[in-house]
């Protein structure tokens, strides 16, 4: 099962409500920081969730609302006795920034930190699951991320009951897709497994709309987008190089997503945040709107 837990739903003004940028994926092991807004370390506290298990942050790019957090978290990891590698992977200028940062603010880092910049590809991968980046359009360097789940083949247990099969290595031989011959009988693979299908989280921040976005989250499972204007806002939304809610809705229905949450609310729709998931929900209807510390599970 994948875990999403939203940090900190925000566009560049926080409020009472919504924190700065920050979305926390969980999956086995890993617990993966996408884009890490002013406050995130405490955020992270308030869900009552340690920092200490971060294994990756990506950054989307690098306005302030998506990075301020990151000395605070790179301290807090310091102070805690943090004793992992973290990896770090952003667009053109992450090694830079990072390496500025770390100059700007004073405190003994003992951890190992690898930074990685990133443009269009599959850029870590597991047995299990793999991460893919592709670019976008918002005026500087910009990613678009991705986590995909792989599907594994699973043991159909109800069909395996009516074998006599039983023990560790035939399990093994049946999820290879091996046949198994026991006592004279042939036991086929495809007649008592099954394939999982694939699971996709995808993540589409600031970026105004174009044509590489709706290929690159084709098919996901959970979008998570920008909704940072109303269709009624599109002009200022292009000029500004973000996307509308609408245009979040039409991403969704093209790319055949699952389903959409928006994220990266203005402080302008506190009033009537709603207006966002109508505009998303006339193009796709499996439309849900993000708060701060709302978890989801895929």
């Amino acid at each position: 099962m994948i875990k999403i837990t939203f940090l900190g739903t925000s566009y560049a003004i926080p409020n009472v409500e919504r924190n700065h940028t920050a979305v926390l994926l969980t999956y086995e092991g890993e617990n993966i920081l996408i884009d890490c807004g002013e406050g995130t370390q405490r955020q992270f506290r308030k869900a009552k969730l340690n920092p200490c298990k971060l294994t990756r942050i990506l950054i989307t790019h690098w306005h302030g609302d998506h990075i301020l957090g990151i000395p605070g978290v790179l301290q807090t990891l310091s102070l805690s006795g943090y004793n992992k590698t973290l990896f770090i992977y952003g667009p053109k200028g992450t090694k830079y920034f990072i390496k500025q940062l770390m100059k700007t603010f004073v405190f003994q880092l003992n951890y190992k930190i690898k930074v990685e910049e990133i443009k269009s590809k599959i850029f870590f991968e597991t047995n299990n699951f793999y991460l893919e980046s592709e670019t976008m359009v918002h005026g500087i360097p910009c990613n678009a991320y991705s986590f995909i789940k792989k599907g594994q083949i699973r043991i159909d247990k109800n069909k395996l009951k009516k074998t006599k099969l039983s023990g560790g290595p035939f399990l093994k031989k049946l999820k290879e897709g091996k046949d198994i011959i026991y006592k004279g009988k042939k036991y086929l693979a495809k007649h008592l497994t099954f394939k999982e299908e694939d699971k996709k989280v995808s993540f589409v921040y600031d970026t105004s709309f174009n044509k590489k976005i709706v290929p690159f989250v084709k098919n996901s499972d959970l979008l998570i987008c920008e909704a940072t204007f109303d269709s009624e806002l599109e002009d200022m939304a292009k000029e500004k190089k973000h996307l509308t809610a609408g245009q979040a809705g039409k991403i969704a229905k093209e790319s055949k997503s699952k389903k959409l949450i928006l994220t990266h609310i203005s402080e302008r729709y506190s009033k009537d945040v709603s207006k966002l998931l109508r505009d998303a929900k006339k193009f796709f209807k499996n439309t849900s709107l993000a708060n701060d510390f709302d978890v989801v599970n895929v």
